[in-house]
Order: C-alpha cells, then structure tokens, then sequence
C-alpha cells in the first residue's frame, strides 16, 4: 500500500483536562500517515485519482481548532474516523497528536498519542 504522510502540522486549541487548557489553549502537532493506491495517480498524474493532502490539512485543522476535548487520544480518534469518512480511498490512517507544552512538571520535548485505525 502506497502513503501519504503530512508531518508536523501545527494549530492552537484547547483540549485538555485542566481549566487552563481549555482556557488559554496551546499548540498542537499532528502527523497522519493515509495508506491508499495511487499508481494510477502518479502514471496519470491526476489528482482526481489520490487524495487531496490540502484537503486532509483543513480536516485536521477543524477537528483541532473546533470542538474542545479532554483527551489527546479523542483528538486523534475524531481525526482518524473523519478521514476514512471522508477520504473513501484512503484504506487506513495513523494518527499521532503532540502536545509539545502539557503542564506537567519536568523536562521533555513532549507528550503524544498515536492510533491507526484501518477501514472496515
């Protein structure tokens, strides 16, 4: 299976358990790999016959930007099922959602989910 990958996309929202999270928000990193067929696509050199990576983009964009959630991990789920729901030729989709910033004490670069998810 052929993939796609978009890598460190940033955006702010204000998922989180803790009121400050919600409050004042903070960056988000996602990277998502779609496993698809695009021979076709690249013999022809079509973009009909692949997936639009904008159009990924802008998904993750409204799913990060838009509605709050306590969980990275339901991030990363609403991301993952928006894709295949839209993206009918995408067969399955990983997901990884960063938290670069998390108020948690300590020294790391960061706290991250990652899911795949695979059309039934």
């Amino acid at each position: 299976m052929d993939k796609i990958y978009l890598n460190e996309m940033e955006f702010y929202g204000y998922h989180g358990v803790l009121p400050e999270e919600t409050k004042l928000g903070q960056r988000f990193r996602v990277n998502v790999i779609a496993e698809t067929d695009f021979r076709e696509a690249g013999i022809k050199d079509d973009l009909n016959l692949t997936v639009s990576y904008a159009d990924i983009y802008m998904l993750c964009k409204e799913i990060v930007e838009g509605k709050p959630y306590k969980l990275i991990e339901a991030v990363a789920e609403r991301i993952a099922s928006g894709i295949l729901e839209t993206f009918v030729k995408i067969e399955s989709v990983t997901v990884k959602v960063i938290k670069p910033d998390p108020p948690i004490p300590g020294h790391y670069q960061s706290v991250a989910v990652e899911i795949t998810r695979i059309r039934s």
